[in-house]
């Protein structure tokens, strides 16, 4: 009863994006990140997706060997934020691949400020921010396999993610904006005071 989960806030990118037909991964490259996991994945995919991973990390090698192997993939290494949102925007979905315990999922809110669905890890905090089939889809983290099918399924879904980017929108407007976090910590003041 004493604790309170107040998220964290991105400030608006502006108008939500369009979509397109490229997928799209922003993360450190380290194991834990469950880069590898996405690599294998697009090895699996039926459909002939598209993968663009922003990152960088002791991985980087791996992402830049697998960028070399399959066509499909292509590595851009860091870029500046607003290049970043940018991407965002113009992706189908934001891959989340993560296998450890998030503490807050940044990236999740920052595709849903551009109104781009996210495909997540079942795991932890990010399993919290994402709703399975309104702002994105689930898999099984760390099943290269899993995440394939799901790469499959919103690739040959573009009607339903028409309506997952309005949600994904939504969902930022709703809990993840400065306003909204003000209230929410303002809140948390007003009970903690009225109940010493």
């Amino acid at each position: 009863s004493r604790i309170l989960v107040k998220p964290n806030f991105v400030h608006d990118t502006g108008r939500p994006g369009d979509g397109g037909e490229d997928f799209l991964c922003v993360a450190r490259l380290t194991p834990e990140k469950g880069i590898r996991t996405l690599l294998r994945a697009m090895d699996l995919t039926a459909a002939q997706v598209r993968l663009k991973i922003v990152g960088t990390g002791p991985l980087e090698s791996e992402a830049q060997a697998a960028a070399a192997q399959n066509p499909r993939i292509e590595y851009l290494g860091v870029l500046p934020l607003r290049e970043v949102l940018r991407l965002m925007g113009t992706a189908k979905c934001v891959i989340f691949p993560s296998e450890w315990y998030e503490t807050f999922g940044r990236v999740a809110i920052e595709a849903f400020s551009r109104g781009t669905p996210v495909i997540a890890a079942q795991l932890g905090a990010i399993a919290e921010l994402v709703e399975d089939g309104r702002t994105g889809f689930y898999f099984q983290p760390g099943n290269a396999q899993d995440l394939a099918r799901v790469i499959d399924l919103a690739h040959a879904n573009t009607s339903q993610l028409i309506s997952m980017r309005l949600e994904a929108r939504r969902e930022f407007d709703l809990k993840y904006t400065p306003e909204r976090n003000y209230e929410l910590i303002m809140a948390a003041y007003d009970k903690a005071i009225a109940n010493p």
